[in-house]
């Protein structure tokens, strides 16, 4: 059974307001670690496809700035190359592709030192003048966690950071995740951003948040009258939410030894996921009133016993396995890994929400990496038919409903209920109704949440953004069990082969609770 939308041509027109392709004002973006993998695999292929959209604004101009030796000519056709080879660009298209990274330029200099952003401020005031950008500019860091401080200090001290005409134009600031690696660091690095930027110049981004899915999330759940009602502790037995990749570290062994699976996966995305999934209606569409609701969220969220981890956390290692006849190594034998880490690649959490609508309602949430295909899910699962009317027709147990809701990589949701076999005897069978983008809109969403949320960016909106007290809060809710972690060393850690699911550990995890994990 499929959904299809029944909006006709002529609703869509009139419910949509008259800016609904919405075009930032000129402005310059400068990249800070432009010669690193996200400048190539995802920020310019994301500006190029905004482009040929038609939603970025005349004279538009990008800034690569890094250590690498490159050239603005030699910057600007490793660009070409990246577009070409990530957004699968067609033959037809590379002249296209080419008039675009005619307005990249780059400078190659050590932006821990001082005078590098003389160069920049000039190169800022040439493109103003020369490009009509009005003195706009978006500021990225693609760099690793620890130059933010030291880029952010400069850019405070140089007068970058405050726009050049208080009041007639803006400077915003993206930073990357992770947003410091516990709550001190994040409390520190709040303040010597905020030193810098104020806070409504400041866009923490997890490009999670702007998946189509994702975003859908609030549609789905205000958009609709029949949801709501049943979204609470009376209807819902509990929810998982699972980010599963099937990739390793990539090379990245050095960061993952100082980050792990809860920094890098649990702490922003998941717990994202988890804000959007049980916030309150806010009162307005407004970014400020939805983050109000994520941030209540995460003050209701019931402490971690530290007394006893096991029973609401588990974490796991994986090493050696095969997937597809293919070996696949160990994390302790991946470059720049220690042989003896205990750095977790997988982790399971339990999580209660006390408040009025979700108290007693458990939370799984589960992440990993090595694990047997790259999916994000999150799964409703309802409270099971009060009685079991069949029980005479030889039916002795009905499937619970559940609502999963895919995230990646085949975007869309799908609900699960029970009816009967046709036939001569009562037979029931789960049977679901699913909706995907491509079947109800003709194609499946192209952007790969960079776009959206770049061209949010550039328009001040930051209702997917992270603010401040979320990732407080986040911190204050899980330092304390990696502190713990820390302390237990090689005690509590699990291990699973790379290519299944997780440690076993983690299914006797939930299924003590009388439950399992969903299958993805």
């Amino acid at each position: 059974m499929i959904f299809m939308p029944e909006t006709k041509e002529k609703e869509l027109t009139e419910s949509q307001p008259s800016g609904a392709q919405r075009v930032p004002a000129p402005c310059v973006m400068v990249i800070f670690g432009a010669s690193g993998d996200l400048t190539e695999r995802k920020l310019v292929p994301a500006l190029y496809y905004l482009s040929r959209a038609g939603l970025l604004p005349k004279g538009f101009s990008v800034i690569g700035c890094a250590k690498t030796p490159y050239t603005s000519e030699t910057f600007r056709d490793k660009m070409q190359q990246a577009v070409k080879k990530y957004l699968d660009v067609p033959s037809s298209d590379y002249q296209a592709v080419n008039d675009f990274t005619q307005d990249v330029h780059y400078i190659a200099d050590d932006f821990g030192n001082p005078t590098a952003y003389d160069q920049l401020k000039s190169l800022l005031d040439h493109l103003d003048n020369q490009r009509g950008t009005g003195g706009n500019r978006l500021i990225y860091l693609a760099t690793p966690p620890s130059f933010f401080p030291v880029i952010v200090g400069h850019l405070g001290s140089t007068g970058l950071a405050q726009p050049k005409q208080q009041g007639e134009t803006w400077t915003r600031i993206v930073i990357e995740k992770p947003f410091g690696r516990d709550l001190t660091s994040a409390r520190e690095l709040n303040g010597i951003v905020n030193g810098a930027f104020k806070e409504d110049q400041v866009y923490r981004i997890d490009h999670y948040l702007g998946k189509e899915t994702v975003q859908n999330l609030l549609v789905f759940r205000f958009g609709n009258g029949i949801f709501e009602p049943f979204w609470n502790r009376r209807y819902i037995d509990h929810v998982q939410i699972a980010v599963a990749e099937e990739i390793g570290i990539e090379n990245r062994g050095a960061y993952y030894e100082e980050a792990g699976l809860v920094r890098d996966m649990i702490q922003n995305h998941v717990l994202s996921l988890l804000s959007l999934i049980t916030m309150e209606p806010p009162a307005i569409f407004e970014a400020g009133a939805v983050r109000d609701e994520k941030s209540q969220v995460m003050r209701a969220i019931r402490a971690i016993p530290l007394d006893r981890p096991s029973e609401f956390a588990v974490r796991g290692q994986y090493v050696e396995g095969w997937t597809e006849g293919q070996k696949l190594p160990a994390y302790r034998a991946e470059p720049k890994v220690s042989p003896q880490s205990t750095t977790e690649t997988y982790g399971a959490l339990k999580l209660f929400v006390d408040n009025w609508r979700w108290a007693d309602v458990p939370f799984y949430l589960r992440a990993g990496k090595r694990l047997p295909k790259r999916i994000s899910e999150i799964t409703v699962k309802f409270r099971r038919a009060p009685h079991l009317l069949f029980r005479g027709t030889g039916t002795t147990s009905i499937e619970p409903n559940h609502l999963s809701i895919h995230i990646q990589p085949d975007e869309g949701m799908s609900l699960m209920f029970n009816a009967k076999i046709p036939g001569t005897t009562m037979k029931i069978q789960p049977v679901t109704m699913n909706f995907r983008y491509e079947d109800a809109f003709g194609a499946a969403p192209q952007t790969t949440a960079y776009e959206t949320l770049l061209l949010d960016c550039m328009l001040g909106d930051p209702m997917l953004f992270t603010r401040a007290d979320f990732v407080d809060l986040a911190w204050e809710l899980l330092t304390p069990l990696l502190n713990r972690w820390k302390e237990d060393g090689r005690k509590g850690l699990s291990f699973y082969e790379a290519g299944t699911w997780g440690p076993p550990e983690a299914d006797a995890f939930i299924e003590r609770d009388g439950r399992k994990w969903q299958e993805l």
